[in-house]
């Protein structure tokens, strides 16, 4: 993945008037409270509202017990989108924030808890980002089959800046017996109409 699609191609952030380079970003939205498959397709059809994003792909939607949760937190639906955006990834993330709070999200200190949705910013172009409030690319994304999986749906060519190739993390994943499974999920998909 690079910086942009075309590194020629800038475009004006229409919030600020600034010009910047149109840069491709991978966001993984996930559900395991309320109406799952609901909060999912809200959460792409407010990314695909929202000024200065425009949605590219979404994946098929998966399914996966929760990772670092309670034990009785349900399984997640997640799904991955790829994006277009003039956005910086700090004015992305206050973006993917307020789409999580108008959906009901609630954040506990308990770590791993239960939620309605959640938008997390895996990638923005090749950038390493670390910040209080933001690590860019996500900190545990290699990790997890639920991110990488249906990324590699929508990119067969995925690169996870500072881990390597996607399908080489999905092959390792593969051979740790601890990881948890996703299960692809053909009887629901996400529209981005």
């Amino acid at each position: 993945m690079t910086e942009t699609p075309n590194p020629h191609i800038v475009d004006a952030d229409t919030m600020s008037g600034e010009m910047r380079p149109i840069r491709r970003v991978v966001l993984c939205l996930g559900s395991n409270l309320g109406q799952r498959q609901q909060n999912l397709q809200g959460g792409a059809s407010a990314l695909v509202d929202t000024p200065d994003v425009r949605v590219v792909d979404v994946s098929p939607v998966y399914e996966s017990p929760a990772v670092d949760g309670p034990a009785d937190a349900g399984d997640f639906l997640n799904v991955v989108i790829t994006a277009d955006t003039t956005l910086s990834p700090q004015t992305l993330l206050e973006r993917c924030l307020a789409i999580e709070d108008a959906f009901g999200r609630e954040r506990p200190v308990e770590r791993g808890a239960p939620r309605t949705l959640d938008v997390d910013l895996i990638a923005a172009g090749d950038q390493k980002i670390e910040e209080d409030d933001l690590t860019v690319p996500h900190p545990r994304a290699y990790q997890r089959l639920f991110v990488l999986q249906p990324w590699l749906d929508v990119d067969p060519e995925a690169y996870l800046t500072g881990h390597g190739w996607v399908v080489d993390l999905i092959a390792d994943l593969g051979d740790d017996p601890d990881a948890p499974r996703v299960n692809r999920r053909d009887d629901r998909a996400i529209t981005l109409d």
